[in-house]
C-alpha cells in the first residue's frame, strides 16, 4: 500500500526552482546586460542555454562554489549569443542569488509544514548564498545540506546518499520516512528514484518543457505531483480529515 503523506517524518527540499523562483531571478539578473547590448534572444532560449551551461559547469567543477559556477555560466551564455561578458558582468551575475525571489506560496507553506514534519534543504548552493534565500523563506530548517558541504552537485547520487545517511545518523529518520520535494526532474527526481527515495514533484512550470534545467534521460515517476507548494499543503490537510 502506498504511503500517505502524513506517514512521512521528513520533507527534504530542493530550493531553487521549488521554493525560490530562480527562473525569474536569472532572467531579471541578465536583463540589464542583454538590454545594454541590444540582445533579445527570448526568455526560453536564455533559460535553455543556462540549463545546458550550468550543468556543464557543475560537472566540470564539482567543488567550485555556486556563485563561481554562475560566473562561468554567464561567460558561456555570452559566447553562445555572441554578447561580450566582462568580469564585472560575471561577478554581478554570480552575486545575484541574494535577489532571487521566493514563490508567493513558499513561506506560508513551509511554516504550515513545519508544524508536522522535520524540514531539510538539499541544494546545489553554498551556505553563504543560501542565507539570503532563507530570509525570504522565513522558516528555520532543521538542517541544510549544500553542494559545498558534499563536494558535488546534483544530480550526482552522492548528494542523495549524503541526505539519506545524515537523516538516519543525525535524526534517526529512516529512508522510507523521507519525502524529497523538488521541481527539477533532472537534478532531483531522476537521481532520487535511482536510490528508491520517495519524491514529490512541485510542477512549477505546469508540464511545460524547457526552463533552467536539462531534461532527464531516465525514469522520474514522482510518487506525488502538485502544481504548487500550497497544493501540497492542501493535500496533507485533506488527509487529516479522512
Amino acid at each position: 500500500m502506498a504511503m500517505k503523506l502524513r506517514d512521512f517524518q521528513a520533507l527534504s527540499f530542493d530550493c531553487y526552482g521549488t521554493l525560490i523562483d530562480w527562473e525569474a531571478g536569472i532572467l531579471e539578473a541578465l536583463r540589464p546586460w542583454l538590454e545594454q547590448h541590444g540582445a533579445d534572444p527570448g526568455k526560453e532560449a536564455v533559460l535553455q542555454v543556462f540549463a545546458d551551461e550550468e550543468s556543464k559547469a557543475e560537472i566540470d567543477n564539482p567543488t567550485l562554489l555556486y556563485p563561481k559556477i554562475l560566473e562561468h555560466v554567464h561567460e558561456a551564455i555570452g559566447g553562445r549569443f555572441s554578447i561580450p561578458s566582462t568580469l564585472e558582468d560575471q561577478r554581478s551575475f554570480g552575486a545575484s542569488i541574494r535577489h532571487w525571489p521566493a514563490f508567493p506560496d513558499s513561506k506560508s507553506s513551509l511554516q504550515k509544514l513545519s508544524e508536522r514534519y522535520k524540514l531539510f534543504i538539499l541544494s546545489n548552493i553554498d551556505r553563504s548564498s543560501f542565507l539570503h534565500s532563507n530570509r525570504r523563506l522565513g522558516v528555520d530548517f532543521d538542517a541544510v545540506y549544500t553542494a559545498a558541504d558534499i563536494g558535488s552537485y546534483k544530480p550526482d547520487p552522492q548528494n542523495f546518499h549524503y541526505l539519506i545517511q545524515h537523516l538516519r545518523m543525525d535524526w534517526n529518520i529512516p529512508q522510507h520516512r523521507i519525502l524529497h520535494v523538488a521541481q527539477s526532474l533532472y537534478h532531483d527526481h531522476e537521481p532520487a528514484k535511482e536510490l528508491d527515495l520517495s519524491t514529490c514533484w512541485i510542477d512549477r512550470r505546469h508540464a511545460s518543457m524547457g526552463g533552467a534545467t536539462r531534461q532527464p534521460k531516465g525514469d522520474t515517476s514522482p510518487d506525488y505531483t502538485f502544481g504548487s507548494m500550497q497544493e501540497l499543503v492542501d493535500a496533507i490537510e485533506a488527509e487529516a480529515t479522512e
